[in-house]
């Protein structure tokens, strides 16, 4: 059986007990877990297992492949603490659903360029799309309409829309239903404030970088 992904069910917990299903060498796996393994173009969580820094977490398949640092004594069958970075946890979370929200409005309201690239990294998220001109024009009207539905703290629904193949999506009631895999924020308003910076990155392509006004 592949890992319980328990950073969907809660994306909030920042402790869990768990144990190890195999190893190899300092490459093990899990019955269950809240650390998220780089996926999407959203970066892994930080943190430790078994009191080991995680150094690596890679998604194959349905599985997770976790990295932890060395020498370990760790064996199969052993229990282990899973601690993650709640911090950084909860900056991706927020400049992820301000990534998604940017992104769709987009979609919406400027003919749904073609997206080309996207990352969500601890400092900013990034959304490169195939564009004539100078993509920040649109600014304006993408942050006066991302900024009503963050005022308005609506909830985000996060479940499977395939559970066997651990498909997911999330859904605004009235604005979007989009497929996505990675841990959402529970309401829109804990996003905050967000900034918005255009970056030409080669003919007939930009970037908008997002950021968060601090708290």
């Amino acid at each position: 059986m592949p890992v319980e992904k328990i950073f969907w069910k809660d994306p909030y917990l920042t402790k869990l007990n768990a144990k190890v299903t195999s190893i190899d060498g300092n490459v093990i796996t899990l019955d269950k877990s809240i650390f998220f393994a780089v996926s999407g173009g959203q970066d892994s969580d930080s943190g430790t297992i078994g009191a080991h820094r995680v150094i690596d977490a890679r998604k194959v398949s349905l599985e997770i492949l976790y990295t932890i640092e060395g020498p370990h004594t760790l064996q199969r069958g052993d229990e282990v603490l899973i601690e993650i970075d709640w911090e950084k946890r909860y900056r991706l979370m927020r400049l992820h659903f301000a990534a998604e929200i940017v992104l769709e409005l987009m979609y919406r309201n400027y003919q749904h360029p073609v997206k080309i690239g996207a990352n969500i990294s601890v400092d900013k998220a990034r959304i490169d799309f195939i564009w004539q001109g100078n993509i920040s024009e649109t600014f304006p009207l993408i942050e006066k309409k991302a900024s009503l539905l963050i005022d308005s703290n609506l909830p985000i629904i996060s479940e499977f829309s395939d559970s066997i193949r651990e498909e997911r999506y999330w859904e605004i009631e009235g604005f979007a239903k989009v497929a996505c895999g990675g841990t959402h924020i529970r309401h829109t308003g804990e996003i905050n404030t967000i900034r918005l910076k255009r970056n030409n990155i080669g003919k007939g392509k930009e970037r908008i970088e997002i950021y968060l006004d601090p708290d």
